[in-house]
């Protein structure tokens, strides 16, 4: 085999495994799967074990891998974070139990634990007290996420005792908190995450550590790095002794001396992961004893006591019957491949996003075709490759439209944007998802009016747009199918209600591009009613913290159409409440008191609490401070309450602020 020849294929691999890295470990998004990054590092070990003098020390090979991304201080581990060789198959298992053997002899426990898809970190206690936690980085060098780790529930600040010690856990988002972010983002317009993992990386390494907060992640830990002045026989050991400090750990599925035992344990675990509310990419088998794990010794890379075994995403095949485009609350125009259906992870699957554009154009899926399927995360279909040599020579390109499949208007793509958007202003398919979006909880909270209701409004043509909902009568929405007086009275009662839902409210069921429910609750404080907000310019948005430049183009954008400006007009005439809370107010009792909610409350929500206070002139914050009037303290209160005792800052009992403000 020519020398040179190996030396420029290894050369491109690692070229490209680096790119990966860099997409995987510091922007959060990986360009492909895990399998093909497995099967691009595998073939580069190969190529290194036959020509061993080609190996580099820079090579993917000799390190970790990832880097710091600079956004975060960099922090240095105590422990090298090393990464664990994979094991693809059942021989692969069994050539690590045989390796394992020939250094120990037949006297081995094998520890089997999940080995959960998230982000590596390691967590410094220092005398009990959370100090310090850190990203895997390189291996070497993290990144400290401390702030953002201490917004994780299941992380204990404090300790049950007062050990200094450091873990090393997986943190991960659940299936169900990923499922409603990506709902989330969808109704604000915003890309939706491609899977779990993916999100837990991009909440953790958020700068702003409320967002991280409101992400619902989580965290088991699986390794004891290091307890001062104390030790174990075992692994397990390790493991029992870190649940009584009150530490998170990882579900151990097995303990066996047989590696056969552990392969049944694997199997029986692959065919039942889609049923966990987390995501598992894997297992994890390790030696027990902790002597013997030194012993074994490590790698520069790798531990020699411990393997991950890997499992092959689940994968059909199936045939593409009709590529669709659907028309999203925002205009944006999305294909969805429909195909024959398959089973995939517990459940039966016929259709998946083709996402934009140039992803059809990217992987060249043609109708017809046959193709490959996956769910992403153990959760969302996607089509993985057309596999092309199986073409026939009829399967046909798909062109997205120019035109509106639902209204017929021309469609556009911006600068900056994979997304095609319709440029009608009255799309139907648009019309629809808006009311929906403008009813729903989080905007005006019509309760009752639902899409089922929204969708036969339209068709008896009662309403056409958002504004059409304030004037319909008890009379109207009688007359709709499976609607009775009673139930007409009460959404009546509701769509009445709603005028007073509040500005941050309002903007936020505007449905204006790129504005979610947190950039509608900084306009509204900032500017404090309606007209301003629409008023504003590049400038002045600018001006208000967090508010880039794709969110002021997109107001002055949205209040430049003159029917969407008329749309505001049309709620205000009809009595929809324009101003931001504080210019609405009757009582003013709580004027000047400063609040702070701390723990779960069991009559209100937070942000119920929170209207509540500002309705009557009080001000909510996050921090205790001197200038703290009361810190109203519910279930499972966390370092608030010690901050205002330290502070003597006066505490009210759910019943006590219940009292104060009157209800």
């Amino acid at each position: 085999m020519n020398i040179e020849k190996v030396k420029t294929e290894i050369d491109e691999l690692r070229q490209r495994i680096r790119q990966h890295d860099y997409r995987y470990y510091v922007l959060d998004n990986p360009s492909i799967s895990d399998k093909e990054y497995d099967d691009l590092m595998l073939k580069l070990i190969e190529l290194e074990s036959l020509f061993p003098e080609l190996v580099s020390n820079d090579s993917p090979t000799q390190r970790v891998g990832g880097i710091s991304s600079g956004r975060f201080k960099s922090a240095e581990h105590s422990a090298a974070m090393l990464s664990l060789t994979n094991a693809m198959n059942e021989a692969d298992l069994r050539d690590f139990d045989r390796r394992t053997r020939n250094v120990l002899g037949n006297n081995i426990q094998y520890v089997t634990e999940y080995k959960i898809d998230g982000l590596s970190v390691a967590i410094l206690y220092q005398d009990g007290v959370l100090s310090r936690a850190a990203t895997r980085g390189n291996g070497r060098v993290g990144e400290d996420v401390t702030v953002n780790v201490r917004t994780i529930r299941s992380i204990p600040l404090k300790l049950n005792e007062p050990y200094t010690l450091e873990v090393r856990g997986e943190v991960f988002m659940p299936r169900d908190a990923f499922i409603a972010l990506n709902e989330e983002r969808e109704v604000a317009g915003k890309p939706i995450f491609a899977n779990p993992r993916n999100a837990a990386a991009g909440s953790l390494r958020q700068l702003d550590s409320a967002i991280t907060a409101s992400r619902l992640l989580d965290i088991c830990i699986f390794n004891v790095q290091m307890i001062k002045d104390l030790t174990f026989a075992k692994h397990t050991d390790y493991m029992e002794f870190a649940r009584g400090l009150g530490i998170k750990t990882t579900p151990i599925i097995e303990i066996s001396s047989s590696i056969e035992q552990t392969i049944i344990a694997c199997n029986a675990c692959k065919e039942k992961r889609h049923l966990l509310p987390y995501d598992i990419d894997g297992l994890v088998i390790k030696v027990n004893d902790t002597m013997q794990r030194e012993e074994l010794g490590a790698t520069n890379k790798s531990p020699r006591w411990a393997i991950a075994f890997k499992f092959q995403a689940e994968q059909a095949e199936t045939i593409v019957r009709d590529i669709i485009v659907q028309v999203g609350r925002t205009g944006a125009l999305t294909p969805t491949a429909i195909f024959e259906p398959v089973h995939l992870g517990g459940s039966v699957v016929s259709r998946a996003t083709l996402h934009n554009e140039g992803n059809i154009k990217q992987k060249d899926i043609r109708l017809g075709d046959r193709i490959v399927v996956q769910k992403a995360g153990d959760i969302i279909p996607e089509v993985i490759e057309a596999i092309k040599h199986l073409r026939m020579g009829d399967e046909k390109e798909f062109i997205m439209p120019s035109n509106c499949p639902s209204c017929g208007a021309k469609t556009i793509k911006t600068d900056g944007e994979a997304v095609i958007r319709c440029t009608g202003n009255a799309c139907p398919a648009q019309i629809k998802r808006l009311i929906e979006h403008f009813a729903s909880r989080d905007a005006m909270n019509i309760d009752g009016l639902g899409p089922a209701i929204i969708t036969q409004l339209i068709e008896t043509g009662l309403i056409s747009d958002v504004s059409d909902i304030y004037q319909l009568k008890i009379a109207d929405v009688a007359r709709l199918d499976r609607m009775g007086e009673k139930s007409a009275s009460n959404i009546i009662n509701a769509i009445n209600t709603s005028k007073t839902a509040g500005l941050s409210k309002l903007i936020f069921a505007l449905g204006i591009h790129l504005v979610g429910s947190k950039v509608a609750q900084l306009f509204a404080k900032h500017f404090g009613h309606m007209r301003n907000l629409m008023s504003a310019d590049h400038s002045a948005l600018l001006l208000i913290d967090g508010i880039g430049n794709g969110i002021a183009e997109s107001v002055i954008t949205y209040f430049s159409e003159k029917q969407n400006v008329s749309l505001v007009e049309r709620l205000e005439n009809a009595g929809v409440v324009m101003g931001y809370e504080r210019e609405t107010l009757h009582d003013k009792s709580l004027e000047g008191e400063i609040f702070v909610l701390t723990g779960t409350l069991s009559n209100y929500t937070r942000e119920q609490a929170t209207r509540l206070i500002e309705f009557r002139g009080g001000t909510v914050t996050n921090n205790v401070t001197k200038m703290t009037s009361f810190v109203v303290v519910g279930q499972n209160a966390g370092s608030k309450l010690s901050k205002a005792y330290s502070l003597n800052i006066p505490l009210l009992s759910e019943t006590e602020f219940i009292t104060m403000i009157g209800k």
